[in-house]
C-alpha cells in the first residue's frame, strides 16, 4: 500500500443534484429538484449518463427523486465523511480538513495537527472559506457489490440528516446497515431565509412501499446468507478504515478540479471541468439585486440541496 495516500472506495459511477452550466463566460452550478446517476466520464456536454439513470427513471415514471441502494459498511461514519474543509481556490487542493476538534492543515511546514473550534470559532476558516463537506458512497444495483456510487455535498441539511439516519439505521438494526435495503430521498422544504421557495436536501429512508419490520427482516437474512458464504463485514470495515487512515487528506488528484469549482464557481469557471454532487448546493446566477443577494444567502446557509 502506498503511504500518504487515501485509499477509498472504487466508485463506478456518481449522484449529482444539479449540473455546471456556462453563463455570460462562467461556468456555474445550477439547481435541479431530481437525482441524476452519471458515469466517471465526461464530454463536451459535461458528465455522461451511466445506464442505470434510465433505468431508475423509468421506474419512477418521471422524475428520479428516489435511488434504491444499500450500503457497503457496517460503520455509518465510513460509508459519509462530513468534515469542514477549506481548499485552494485555484488548485482545489484541500488546505485544512477538522471535525470540531481537531484539524489537519497544510502549511510551509508540511501538515499541522490543530484545534479546530469550527468555521463560526476560526478566524482562519472564516478568511479562507471553509465549509461542511462531505462524501457519501451507496451501492446501486447488483452489477458490482464492492463498487459505489459517490454524492459530494456542501448542504448542512443533508450531511446533518443523513449523519442521524445512518446512526438510527444502524442503531434499531443492531448494527446490519450493510444488509438493510434502503432508498435515497429528495425532499423539499421551505424556510424564512429561502422566502418561502423550497430547498431540496438529501435524506435516508426504507425503500418505498416496505416497512421499517420488512427492511430489519431482509437484513437479518442477507446477513445470515453472507456469513454463511464466507462474508465477513467485520474485516471489510477494517480495511476500509486503515484505507481512509493510509492519506492525510481524502481528496485524489482528480478529484481536485470538482471541488475548486464546486466550492469556488467564480475562480473555476475557466476550467473544462465539471462539478460532482454538491453543484445544487450554491447554484444561481450572480446575484444583481438586494432581494438576489439575500435569497444566494439564504440559499449558502440552507443548502439548497444535495
Amino acid at each position: 500500500m502506498l503511504r500518504g495516500l487515501a485509499i477509498t472506495p472504487p466508485v463506478i459511477g456518481r449522484i449529482s443534484i444539479g449540473r455546471v452550466v456556462e453563463k455570460n463566460g462562467k461556468r456555474l452550478p445550477e439547481r435541479d429538484d431530481q437525482f441524476t446517476l452519471t458515469s466517471q466520464i465526461q464530454n463536451r456536454d459535461g458528465w455522461v449518463l451511466h445506464p442505470l439513470n434510465e433505468e431508475l427513471r423509468k421506474a419512477n415514471t418521471g422524475k428520479l427523486r428516489a435511488i434504491p441502494i444499500r450500503f457497503m459498511f457496517r460503520d455509518p461514519d465510513l460509508n459519509l465523511r462530513a468534515e469542514y474543509s477549506m481548499f485552494d481556490r485555484d488548485t482545489g487542493r484541500p488546505v485544512c480538513v477538522g471535525n470540531g476538534e481537531t484539524c489537519k492543515r497544510a502549511g510551509d511546514n508540511g501538515i499541522e495537527s490543530l484545534p479546530c473550534p469550527s468555521p463560526d470559532g476560526c478566524a482562519f476558516a472564516q478568511a479562507g472559506g471553509c465549509k461542511p463537506y462531505g462524501r457519501l458512497n451507496v451501492v446501486i444495483g447488483d452489477e458490482d457489490e464492492l463498487g459505489s456510487f459517490i454524492l459530494r455535498t456542501t448542504s448542512y441539511n443533508s450531511i446533518r440528516t443523513l449523519s442521524a439516519r445512518l446512526q438510527y439505521f444502524s442503531a434499531v438494526s443492531g448494527g446490519l446497515l450493510a444488509c438493510l435495503p434502503l432508498e435515497l430521498k429528495l425532499r423539499g422544504k421551505s424556510t424564512t431565509q429561502s422566502y418561502r421557495s423550497p430547498i431540496f436536501y438529501v435524506d435516508l429512508g426504507v425503500r418505498s412501499g416496505s416497512t421499517l419490520e420488512d427492511a430489519l427482516t431482509q437484513a437479518q437474512e442477507l446477513d445470515a446468507r453472507r456469513r454463511a458464504a464466507g462474508f465477513d463485514q467485520t474485516a471489510l470495515d477494517a480495511a476500509a478504515r486503515a484505507g481512509f487512515a493510509n492519506g492525510a487528506f481524502e481528496d485524489s488528484p482528480d478529484e481536485r478540479a470538482a471541488v475548486a469549482e464546486e466550492f469556488y464557481p467564480d475562480a473555476g469557471s475557466d476550467r473544462q471541468g465539471a462539478t460532482d454532487g454538491s453543484a445544487t448546493d450554491t447554484s444561481a446566477p450572480a446575484p444583481t439585486t438586494l432581494r438576489d443577494k439575500l435569497e444566494r444567502k439564504a440559499v449558502l446557509l440552507g443548502g439548497a440541496a444535495a
